[in-house]
Protein backbone atom coordinates (compact mmCIF):
# COMPACT_ATOMS: atom_id res chain seq x y z
CA UNK A 1 0.00 0.00 0.00
CA UNK A 2 1.50 3.31 -1.28
CA UNK A 3 0.07 6.43 0.28
CA UNK A 4 -0.06 9.46 -2.00
CA UNK A 5 2.42 12.64 -0.91
CA UNK A 6 0.75 15.95 -2.11
CA UNK A 7 2.22 18.68 0.01
CA UNK A 8 0.37 21.11 -2.27
CA UNK A 9 -3.22 20.00 -1.63
CA UNK A 10 -2.93 20.16 2.42
CA UNK A 11 -5.93 18.64 4.10
CA UNK A 12 -6.49 21.48 6.21
CA UNK A 13 -4.01 24.06 7.84
CA UNK A 14 -3.53 24.31 11.38
CA UNK A 15 -5.26 27.41 12.44
CA UNK A 16 -3.62 29.95 14.90
CA UNK A 17 -5.38 29.55 18.34
CA UNK A 18 -7.43 32.38 20.11
CA UNK A 19 -4.40 33.60 22.38
CA UNK A 20 -1.35 32.77 25.02
CA UNK A 21 -3.00 31.22 28.03
CA UNK A 22 -1.66 29.52 31.44
CA UNK A 23 -4.33 27.18 30.99
CA UNK A 24 -4.62 24.93 28.57
CA UNK A 25 -7.04 22.43 29.31
CA UNK A 26 -9.94 24.02 31.35
CA UNK A 27 -12.38 21.29 32.72
CA UNK A 28 -15.55 22.31 34.47
CA UNK A 29 -18.67 19.55 35.52
CA UNK A 30 -17.21 17.89 32.84
CA UNK A 31 -19.58 14.23 31.49
CA UNK A 32 -19.77 11.74 29.90
CA UNK A 33 -22.75 9.17 30.07
CA UNK A 34 -23.45 6.34 27.58
CA UNK A 35 -26.76 4.90 28.30
CA UNK A 36 -27.38 4.11 32.43
CA UNK A 37 -23.54 4.19 32.84
CA UNK A 38 -21.86 7.07 33.49
CA UNK A 39 -18.26 7.26 32.62
CA UNK A 40 -17.17 9.89 33.63
CA UNK A 41 -19.19 12.21 36.27
CA UNK A 42 -18.84 15.93 36.70
CA UNK A 43 -15.22 16.21 36.50
CA UNK A 44 -13.41 19.84 37.01
CA UNK A 45 -9.72 20.55 36.65
CA UNK A 46 -6.86 22.63 34.56
CA UNK A 47 -3.56 21.72 32.64
CA UNK A 48 -0.71 24.68 32.93
CA UNK A 49 1.47 25.18 29.44
CA UNK A 50 4.50 23.53 29.56
CA UNK A 51 3.29 20.92 32.33
CA UNK A 52 3.38 17.11 32.11
CA UNK A 53 -0.18 16.34 34.01
CA UNK A 54 -0.15 12.72 34.79
CA UNK A 55 -4.14 11.45 34.65
CA UNK A 56 -3.96 8.03 36.27
CA UNK A 57 -6.54 5.38 37.22
CA UNK A 58 -7.51 1.21 36.82
CA UNK A 59 -8.47 0.56 33.58
CA UNK A 60 -12.02 1.05 33.41
CA UNK A 61 -12.30 4.23 35.54
CA UNK A 62 -12.76 6.74 32.58
CA UNK A 63 -9.36 7.93 31.44
CA UNK A 64 -9.60 6.81 27.97
CA UNK A 65 -13.11 8.06 27.57
CA UNK A 66 -11.86 11.79 29.39
CA UNK A 67 -8.74 12.34 26.90
CA UNK A 68 -11.41 11.29 23.73
CA UNK A 69 -13.89 14.37 24.98
CA UNK A 70 -10.63 16.50 25.44
CA UNK A 71 -9.23 15.09 21.84
CA UNK A 72 -13.19 16.37 20.16
CA UNK A 73 -13.83 12.37 19.15
CA UNK A 74 -16.70 12.38 21.82
CA UNK A 75 -19.17 14.21 22.53
CA UNK A 76 -19.88 15.43 26.54
CA UNK A 77 -22.99 14.45 28.01
CA UNK A 78 -22.77 17.96 30.26
CA UNK A 79 -20.33 20.28 31.47
CA UNK A 80 -17.73 22.05 29.54
CA UNK A 81 -14.33 21.73 28.44
CA UNK A 82 -11.55 23.95 26.39
CA UNK A 83 -8.42 22.97 24.90
CA UNK A 84 -5.91 25.05 24.02
CA UNK A 85 -8.80 27.26 24.47
CA UNK A 86 -11.23 25.99 21.79
CA UNK A 87 -14.44 24.62 23.33
CA UNK A 88 -14.67 20.68 22.88
CA UNK A 89 -17.57 20.68 21.76
CA UNK A 90 -18.32 23.50 19.38
CA UNK A 91 -14.81 23.79 17.96
CA UNK A 92 -13.60 19.77 17.91
CA UNK A 93 -12.06 20.75 14.27
CA UNK A 94 -9.89 23.43 15.32
CA UNK A 95 -9.08 21.33 19.12
CA UNK A 96 -7.66 18.37 16.39
CA UNK A 97 -5.93 20.70 14.45
CA UNK A 98 -4.23 21.87 17.22
CA UNK A 99 -3.04 19.25 19.60
CA UNK A 100 -0.90 15.72 18.83
CA UNK A 101 -2.68 12.24 20.39
CA UNK A 102 -0.35 9.23 20.43
CA UNK A 103 -2.93 5.99 21.67
CA UNK A 104 -1.55 2.95 23.10
CA UNK A 105 -2.75 1.36 19.70
CA UNK A 106 -0.10 3.51 18.23
CA UNK A 107 -2.53 4.53 15.51
CA UNK A 108 0.28 3.59 12.37
CA UNK A 109 -0.26 1.70 9.43
CA UNK A 110 1.36 -1.47 10.00
CA UNK A 111 1.94 -2.31 5.70
CA UNK A 112 3.81 1.05 5.18
CA UNK A 113 7.52 2.06 5.75
CA UNK A 114 8.80 4.19 8.66
CA UNK A 115 8.54 7.36 5.73
CA UNK A 116 5.24 6.69 4.14
CA UNK A 117 3.96 6.93 7.69
CA UNK A 118 5.71 10.09 8.25
CA UNK A 119 4.33 11.17 4.39
CA UNK A 120 0.84 10.31 5.44
CA UNK A 121 0.77 12.23 8.90
CA UNK A 122 2.72 15.49 7.36
CA UNK A 123 0.19 15.27 4.58
CA UNK A 124 -2.98 15.99 7.19
CA UNK A 125 -1.31 18.13 9.11
CA UNK A 126 -0.77 20.21 5.48
CA UNK A 127 3.42 20.07 5.75
CA UNK A 128 5.05 21.63 2.97
CA UNK A 129 7.44 19.16 1.20
CA UNK A 130 10.54 21.97 3.01
CA UNK A 131 8.98 21.81 5.78
CA UNK A 132 8.39 17.77 6.03
CA UNK A 133 12.14 17.42 5.06
CA UNK A 134 12.88 19.36 8.53
CA UNK A 135 10.50 17.26 10.30
CA UNK A 136 11.27 14.10 9.18
CA UNK A 137 15.11 14.59 10.15
CA UNK A 138 14.57 15.56 14.10
CA UNK A 139 12.16 12.55 13.85
CA UNK A 140 14.35 10.00 12.15
CA UNK A 141 17.12 11.01 15.05
CA UNK A 142 14.78 11.84 17.72
CA UNK A 143 13.30 8.69 17.58
CA UNK A 144 16.81 6.84 16.70
CA UNK A 145 15.23 6.01 13.70
CA UNK A 146 17.60 6.47 11.44
CA UNK A 147 18.77 3.21 8.92
CA UNK A 148 15.09 2.04 9.50
CA UNK A 149 13.31 4.70 7.20
CA UNK A 150 12.42 2.02 4.23
CA UNK A 151 11.31 -1.22 6.95
CA UNK A 152 8.11 -1.97 7.04
CA UNK A 153 6.30 -0.65 9.95
CA UNK A 154 4.47 -3.95 10.91
CA UNK A 155 8.12 -5.41 11.20
CA UNK A 156 9.15 -3.29 13.82
CA UNK A 157 9.40 -4.21 17.68
CA UNK A 158 6.67 -2.40 19.66
CA UNK A 159 9.32 -0.38 20.98
CA UNK A 160 10.15 1.16 17.80
CA UNK A 161 6.54 1.48 16.59
CA UNK A 162 6.04 3.36 19.79
CA UNK A 163 8.64 5.84 18.94
CA UNK A 164 7.39 6.34 15.34
CA UNK A 165 4.17 6.76 17.10
CA UNK A 166 5.72 9.41 18.82
CA UNK A 167 6.84 10.86 15.98
CA UNK A 168 3.61 10.67 13.97
CA UNK A 169 1.89 12.65 16.67
CA UNK A 170 4.29 15.03 17.04
CA UNK A 171 5.13 15.64 13.01
CA UNK A 172 3.02 19.78 12.60
CA UNK A 173 4.98 20.71 16.16
CA UNK A 174 1.86 20.92 18.59
CA UNK A 175 2.59 22.49 21.88
CA UNK A 176 0.10 19.99 23.71
CA UNK A 177 -0.01 16.15 23.17
CA UNK A 178 -2.15 13.37 24.49
CA UNK A 179 -0.79 10.31 25.07
CA UNK A 180 -3.62 7.74 26.16
CA UNK A 181 -1.53 4.73 28.14
CA UNK A 182 1.15 5.13 25.41
CA UNK A 183 4.02 2.35 27.35
CA UNK A 184 1.54 -0.44 27.47
CA UNK A 185 2.64 -3.89 26.44
CA UNK A 186 5.87 -2.04 26.17
CA UNK A 187 9.26 -3.35 27.80
CA UNK A 188 10.22 -1.42 31.11
CA UNK A 189 13.68 -0.77 29.20
CA UNK A 190 11.32 0.71 26.38
CA UNK A 191 9.27 2.80 28.47
CA UNK A 192 12.03 4.60 30.70
CA UNK A 193 13.51 5.73 26.97
CA UNK A 194 10.19 6.68 25.82
CA UNK A 195 10.08 8.84 29.03
CA UNK A 196 13.81 10.18 28.73
CA UNK A 197 11.78 11.59 24.72
CA UNK A 198 8.91 12.58 26.79
CA UNK A 199 11.04 14.68 29.12
CA UNK A 200 12.98 16.21 26.07
CA UNK A 201 9.65 17.61 24.89
CA UNK A 202 8.62 19.50 28.20
CA UNK A 203 12.03 20.93 28.40
CA UNK A 204 11.16 22.49 25.31
CA UNK A 205 8.11 23.67 26.57
CA UNK A 206 5.67 20.84 25.43
CA UNK A 207 2.49 20.27 27.49
CA UNK A 208 1.70 16.90 27.97
CA UNK A 209 -1.38 14.95 28.99
CA UNK A 210 -0.62 11.36 29.80
CA UNK A 211 -2.81 8.62 31.22
CA UNK A 212 -1.55 5.67 32.39
CA UNK A 213 -1.99 2.85 34.99
CA UNK A 214 1.58 2.55 35.53
CA UNK A 215 2.13 4.45 38.94
CA UNK A 216 5.87 4.34 38.76
CA UNK A 217 5.32 6.50 35.65
CA UNK A 218 3.41 9.33 37.97
CA UNK A 219 6.81 10.20 39.43
CA UNK A 220 7.59 12.08 36.11
CA UNK A 221 4.63 13.83 36.37
CA UNK A 222 4.76 17.66 37.58
CA UNK A 223 1.32 17.67 38.37
CA UNK A 224 -1.31 13.77 38.70
CA UNK A 225 -5.03 13.76 38.89
CA UNK A 226 -6.51 10.51 39.95
CA UNK A 227 -9.36 9.34 38.95
CA UNK A 228 -11.78 6.68 39.99
CA UNK A 229 -15.29 5.50 38.99
CA UNK A 230 -15.57 8.55 36.65
CA UNK A 231 -14.43 10.71 39.60
CA UNK A 232 -11.51 12.66 40.48
CA UNK A 233 -10.64 11.63 44.23
CA UNK A 234 -7.22 13.24 44.54
CA UNK A 235 -4.99 16.17 42.20
CA UNK A 236 -2.13 17.30 42.86
CA UNK A 237 1.72 17.36 42.93
CA UNK A 238 3.11 13.60 43.38
CA UNK A 239 4.35 14.89 46.60
CA UNK A 240 1.14 16.56 47.87
CA UNK A 241 -0.88 12.68 46.75
CA UNK A 242 1.55 11.30 49.24
CA UNK A 243 1.15 13.48 51.80
CA UNK A 244 -2.05 11.82 53.60
CA UNK A 245 0.39 8.82 54.64
CA UNK A 246 2.76 10.84 55.54
CA UNK A 247 2.14 10.05 59.25
CA UNK A 248 1.21 6.48 58.64
CA UNK A 249 3.02 3.14 59.08
CA UNK A 250 4.03 1.18 55.99
CA UNK A 251 5.66 -1.96 55.87
CA UNK A 252 6.86 -3.71 53.04
CA UNK A 253 7.29 -7.43 53.51
CA UNK A 254 9.28 -10.20 51.90
CA UNK A 255 7.14 -13.15 52.64
CA UNK A 256 6.57 -16.74 51.10
CA UNK A 257 3.06 -17.36 49.35
CA UNK A 258 2.86 -14.19 49.39
CA UNK A 259 -0.56 -14.07 48.04
CA UNK A 260 -1.76 -16.11 50.77
CA UNK A 261 0.27 -14.27 53.27
CA UNK A 262 -2.20 -11.22 52.02
CA UNK A 263 -4.94 -12.89 52.73
CA UNK A 264 -4.38 -13.97 56.22
CA UNK A 265 -2.33 -10.25 56.92
CA UNK A 266 -6.06 -8.43 55.53
CA UNK A 267 -7.57 -10.15 58.68
CA UNK A 268 -5.75 -8.65 61.25
CA UNK A 269 -7.75 -5.58 63.10
CA UNK A 270 -4.76 -3.43 62.94
CA UNK A 271 -4.11 -3.53 59.11
CA UNK A 272 -5.90 -0.70 57.24
CA UNK A 273 -4.86 -1.96 53.68
CA UNK A 274 -2.65 -4.54 52.39
CA UNK A 275 -1.86 -5.30 48.86
CA UNK A 276 0.60 -6.64 46.72
CA UNK A 277 3.52 -4.65 44.91
CA UNK A 278 5.10 -6.69 43.00
CA UNK A 279 6.26 -10.04 44.64
CA UNK A 280 5.90 -7.80 48.15
CA UNK A 281 3.78 -7.27 50.49
CA UNK A 282 2.82 -3.88 51.58
CA UNK A 283 0.91 -3.09 54.76
CA UNK A 284 -0.75 0.37 55.76
CA UNK A 285 -0.60 0.46 60.22
CA UNK A 286 -2.42 3.73 60.29
CA UNK A 287 -0.75 5.24 63.23
CA UNK A 288 -0.39 2.06 64.97
CA UNK A 289 3.15 0.83 65.21
CA UNK A 290 4.71 -2.51 63.61
CA UNK A 291 5.46 -3.64 67.36
CA UNK A 292 1.70 -3.01 67.99
CA UNK A 293 0.68 -5.27 65.27
CA UNK A 294 3.29 -7.94 65.99
CA UNK A 295 3.35 -9.02 62.02
CA UNK A 296 6.36 -11.01 62.23
CA UNK A 297 4.88 -13.50 65.41
CA UNK A 298 1.70 -13.68 63.29
CA UNK A 299 2.50 -14.45 60.14
CA UNK A 300 5.05 -17.33 61.20
CA UNK A 301 2.59 -18.73 64.10
CA UNK A 302 0.87 -19.34 60.49
CA UNK A 303 3.43 -20.91 58.73
CA UNK A 304 4.98 -18.19 56.61
CA UNK A 305 8.45 -17.33 56.19
CA UNK A 306 9.38 -14.19 56.39
CA UNK A 307 12.65 -12.79 55.13
CA UNK A 308 12.14 -9.05 55.60
CA UNK A 309 9.74 -6.63 57.15
CA UNK A 310 10.94 -2.60 57.08
CA UNK A 311 9.14 0.61 56.94
CA UNK A 312 9.35 2.26 53.91
CA UNK A 313 7.89 5.69 52.70
CA UNK A 314 4.71 5.97 50.76
CA UNK A 315 4.62 5.49 47.12
CA UNK A 316 1.98 6.74 44.52
CA UNK A 317 0.33 2.87 44.59
CA UNK A 318 0.14 3.29 48.44
CA UNK A 319 -1.56 6.31 48.39
CA UNK A 320 -3.54 5.43 45.36
CA UNK A 321 -4.62 2.03 47.25
CA UNK A 322 -5.30 4.18 50.40
CA UNK A 323 -7.65 7.03 47.86
CA UNK A 324 -10.13 3.70 47.09
CA UNK A 325 -10.02 2.28 50.42
CA UNK A 326 -11.86 5.57 51.39
CA UNK A 327 -13.84 5.71 48.52
CA UNK A 328 -15.25 2.24 50.08
CA UNK A 329 -13.62 0.09 46.69
CA UNK A 330 -10.80 -2.11 45.92
CA UNK A 331 -7.45 -1.06 43.76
Amino acid sequence: MRMPWHPKEPAYVVPEGPGPSDDVIVVSGLRKAFGDFVAVNGVDFTVKRGEIFGFLGPNGSGKTTMIRMLCGVIEPSGGSATVMGYDVSSQAEQVRANIGYMSQKFSLFQDLTVDENLKFYAGIYGLTSEKFAQRRDYILDMADLRGREKELTGNLSVGWKQRLALGCATIHEPKLIFLDEPTSGVDPTARRQFWDLLNDLAHDGVTLFVTTHYMDEATHCNRLAFIYRGMIIADGTPQQVKADLSADTILQIEVDRGEDALVALEKLPLVEEAYMQGALVHVNLGRNSEREAGLSAYLLDRGFTVSRIERVEPTLEDAFVHLVTKQGGRA
